[in-house]
């Protein structure tokens, strides 16, 4: 039996012996590498924090003292000591564990997330509950430095220093994110990793400090050289300034010593306690070292390579060819250079790309504050956490009516990362905005199209325009078309018929025509219409459509409240139409980790789904064809 076999519960940990707990930190990495290849997930952050997960299980006693992780990256480790390592072989898969925490899962996750920098104000408010309620137990958020970066991380800090709410942060700072960090936060810490100088002065400040009379007085003088050795040596030690005591750095595979400086934060009782932990992203794993951005995230082992291009990809040469026409164009990230495909465009155009970490509130507003100067902003976000910067796009970009291209990656069912990164609410987030324009492609040439098609409608100066579309490869069609603007509200039939129309936005449209052929089989013509536009609607042709053919589907990779299908309900509404309307869609409620294919057909939104929703409403219209076999018996 390994010594990994033996640990079921944290309690476990506390029984092993010095070597033995050296061999389990070991195993622990092969078991990741291993199992994480066959699954998919996030391996080079979960194999920099081994030794640190060990020690906070081991100082610490979950689920009653409370550890509280931010995003779940680096939370791997937690989840096979708490029990979960039979399960791991179901991570990220249809009805398996998550890849980040969830509370449904285990009383150890106190808190669940997938967006950064959550983990301080979560940890706060269990600390203030522990307070009223009048126990006693240890909180302890554990942040990464790339989270750090998020603005609500400092919100946080400046709250309980305010406050002196008794929390512990471990900073887990490995230099990265999923990329490199950026700014001045990030640079900060780099003077504190390398601040030997300070080391060494405060060694000789010690030695002659030992040998001063004691007291009061000398205890303030020695307090006092300290601070200011630290100052002098280690600019902006902004945490100390915020209220907290810092203990650190310390190094993070350094086991032994990591228990150490956890042991001396929880004995601290006065006040918030901020400890300094630096990691390796992959240690342990040499091609996880060597390039721990690939090995951020890994695909499942033995999955097939699409043969057509992904659609990022795709949206990041539209880019490209939008900044060669334009030198007023530029494009901003917040902390996903690779997630978004805008790296290789960072060599290309320094000048106009823009990395502003993990601050998706201030990507807007720069973005806002660059159209107010003539420049055409390019925001390319995940529509998850597009979410972070709603009352920006408000408050900044729409009531203002400034032209800001928001251009959604991932929108619509994201597939193993779960509910927490599914994009399935920015239509309607978005929708509800005066003067935003609203468009999806039906396959990657399309997304082209429309990617220049948002450059020149920002360009012109007409307003907010947003452009959604969704994870994976496109349909493997041509992609030499010349550029040209799509006409804003207007969309294409597909394909005519006169039992029902089924109106398609983005990504469905495919699956709309093949539904349309199943139809076809029992008698039903279907007319097929790309949408193309959320917002404005084609008012003319639907209503034409609706004039003639009382019988409507829509269809949408997004949460039917607020969503296309309303707006074509609230259309028809509006003008008295007379149509029976089918809206097919994600229904209320959450959706967890899963391949989107799965998904899709659990709501119905794939080809069969959609042509099962059809005979179902208007079952008169088209009788299933019996099987000949019975028929003649």
């Amino acid at each position: 039996m390994t010594v990994l076999d033996r640990i079921q519960q944290p309690r476990d940990l506390r029984l092993l012996h010095r070597d033995e707990l050296l061999e389990l930190c070991r195993e622990i990495r092969a078991f990741t590498v291993e199992s994480v290849q066959k699954t998919g997930g996030h391996i080079s952050s979960s194999l920099g924090t081994v030794e640190l997960t060990v020690a906070l299980h081991r100082v610490f006693d979950s689920p009653h003292d409370k550890l509280v992780w931010d995003t779940g990256h680096q939370a791997y480790v937690h989840k096979m000591l708490t029990g979960r390592r039979g399960q791991f072989d179901t991570l990220r898969q249809f009805g398996g564990i998550s890849g980040f925490l969830a509370r449904a899962e285990s009383e150890h996750d106190q808190f669940g997330a997938g967006h950064a920098g959550t983990s301080i104000s979560a940890a706060q408010g269990v600390a203030v509950a522990r307070d009223l309620k009048g126990d006693d137990n240890h909180v302890v958020a554990i942040i990464g430095d790339g989270a750090l970066t998020a603005g609500m991380a400092f919100e946080a800090m400046n709250s309980i220093g305010h406050m002196r709410t008794r929390v512990i942060v471990v900073l887990n700072d490995n230099g990265m994110s999923i990329a490199p960090n950026v700014g001045a936060v990030s640079r900060m810490l780099e003077s504190l990793r390398t601040a030997q100088p300070y080391r060494g002065a405060k060694h000789i400040a010690r030695q002659v400090l030992e040998h001063m009379p004691g007291g009061e007085l000398a205890e303030e003088a020695r307090r006092r050289i300290f601070t200011s050795l630290k100052a002098l040596f280690i600019p902006n030690i902004l945490f100390e300034q915020l209220g907290f005591t810092y203990f650190g750095p310390v190094d993070g595979h350094d086991l032994f010593a990591v228990e150490g400086v956890l042991e001396k934060a929880r004995d601290f009782r006065d006040g918030p306690v901020f400890v300094h932990v630096q990691t390796q992203k992959g240690h342990g794993y040499g091609p996880a070292e060597d390039d721990n951005v690939k090995w951020h995230g890994v695909s499942a082992s033995g999955s097939a390579k699409a043969a057509a291009p992904q659609y990022t990809a795709v949206f990041a040469d539209a880019v490209r060819e939008v900044l060669e026409a334009d030198e007023r164009a530029v494009a901003i990230t917040a902390a996903m250079p690779g997630g978004t495909g805008l790296l290789p465009l960072f060599k290309e155009f320094p000048e106009r790309l823009f990395d502003v970490g993990i601050c998706e509130q201030h990507a807007v507003t720069f973005a806002a504050g660059l159209a107010t100067q003539g420049i055409v902003p390019i925001v390319a976000v995940y529509s998850t956490f597009l979410q972070r910067g709603f009352d920006q796009v408000v408050h900044d970009v729409a009531v203002q009516d400034l032209s800001v291209v928001f251009a959604m990656d991932r929108g619509g069912i994201v597939g193993d990362d779960g509910r927490t990164h599914q994009g399935l609410y920015d239509i309607a987030y978005l929708r509800i905005l005066p003067g935003m324009t609203l468009m999806a492609p039906k396959d990657e040439a399309e997304l082209r199209q429309m990617v220049w098609t948002a450059y020149r409608h920002a360009a012109a100066n007409r307003g907010p325009i947003g452009l959604r579309f969704p994870r994976g490869a496109g349909a493997g069609v041509a992609l030499d078309a010349p550029l040209t603007e799509i006409p804003i509200g207007v969309s294409e039939t597909l394909r005519e018929g006169d039992g029902v129309v089924i109106l398609a936005y983005g990504h469905p449209v495919a699956a709309a025509l093949e539904a349309a052929e199943l139809l076809a089989r029992d008698g039903l013509e279907a007319t097929v219409v790309n949408a193309r536009f959320a917002k404005p609607l084609d008012e003319e042709r639907i209503l034409a459509l609706a004039a003639r053919i009382p019988r409507f589907v829509t269809i949408e990779e997004h949460v039917i409240a607020g969503g296309f299908g309303s707006a074509v309900g609230e259309l028809l509404s509006e003008r008295g139409a007379r149509v029976d309307l089918e809206i097919l869609g994600i229904p209320d409620e959450h959706v967890d980790h899963g391949a989107q294919k799965l998904w899709r057909h659990h709501f119905g939104i794939d080809a069969e789904g959609i042509a099962a929703a059809v005979r179902r409403r208007w079952s008169r219209l088209a009788p299933v064809r019996s099987d000949p076999e019975e028929t003649a018996g």
